[in-house]
């Protein structure tokens, strides 16, 4: 292998990791309430294309957040032992090359978007401050999780009304859970940093609810049951919805338990952060059965 070879293989190793792409993770728990939202709405198998759309544009949009969250933050994320090895932070990549490839990810979201009908592509608009305000949040907000649910919470209303062309009750109950969800998980995640966020003067979840912390995520968790509950009662969902639901739930209070625990082993929120997406898809194989 030549040197060029070796160089670019580099490039490619360190632009997959400013889009996190070595962190599938991170991008499949976006595209998991997007894929919630298509099928229920659809009341079937929804086209095909739609549902390619809808996973590539989760994909982007997941990516092109990231590269924007690491350019806010290059200089606070040196100072967090979980993010100072980021490309921008460790200065792998210089910030005009990322403020590029944020551009041309935002502009694939845009391409995509053009495929939507035109309240779906007004809220992908609608979306776009949240997903670029958020990492500004945690400067301010005291609770910036929340902004991030929120922009989350945009994937079930983009997927849904990609299918109906409008928002019912219906759309806001899964919008709900999912914005609980993601609070929920996120908060978990953000138990990790709390030391670091609170050196270097940060806001967080975990800090704002602090001991409490763990009964937030459970009460998140709680409320994301009960709505999807609800959810599945109004569109009559049979016992393939039902089943997963409690599946879900059960490790959601499993989850809630660890986090009680006096002492908490450092591996385990990276672990409830991935169980939440084998969760989230277990959720969505019983949404598709229950379909049929």
């Amino acid at each position: 292998m030549t040197q060029s070879q070796i160089k670019l293989e580099s490039t490619w190793s360190i632009l997959i990791r400013l889009l996190r792409w070595d962190k599938p993770a991170g991008r499949l728990i976006l595209m998991i309430p997007a894929l919630w939202a298509v099928f229920l709405a659809s009341e079937g198998i929804p086209p095909l294309p739609l549902v390619g759309v809808i996973i590539l544009g989760s994909l982007v949009t997941s990516a092109a957040g990231c590269v924007i969250n690491d350019l806010w933050d290059r200089d606070l994320d040196p100072q967090v032992e979980r993010t100072k090895k980021r490309p921008l932070a460790a200065k792998d990549l210089s910030v005009k090359v990322g403020i590029m490839i944020a551009f041309l990810a935002m502009l694939c979201c845009a391409i995509l978007a053009f495929y939507l009908n035109s309240l779906s592509f007004w809220l992908c608009v609608s979306a776009v401050p949240f997903i670029i305000c958020y990492p500004l949040a945690k400067r301010f907000f005291p609770i910036p999780q929340l902004v991030l649910s929120l922009a989350w919470g945009f994937a079930v209303l983009i997927s849904w009304s990609a299918v109906t062309a409008s928002l019912t009750l219906e759309t806001w109950l899964l919008w709900g859970s999912t914005v609980f969800w993601t609070l929920g998980f996120d908060t978990v995640y953000a138990m990790s940093d709390k030391e670091d966020d609170l050196k270097i003067g940060i806001n967080s979840s975990a800090l704002f609810f602090g001991n409490y912390a763990p009964d937030a995520v459970g009460l998140s968790y709680l409320l994301t049951a009960i709505l999807l509950g609800y959810l599945g009662f109004k569109l009559g969902l049979h016992l393939t919805f039902w089943l997963p639901l409690g599946i879900a739930f059960i490790g959601w209070i499993k989850q809630y338990l660890q986090l009680k625990q006096a002492e908490i082993p450092p591996f385990l929120y990276a672990k409830m952060f991935s169980d939440n997406v084998t969760l989230g898809f277990i959720l969505l194989a019983g949404i598709i059965l229950s379909q049929f």
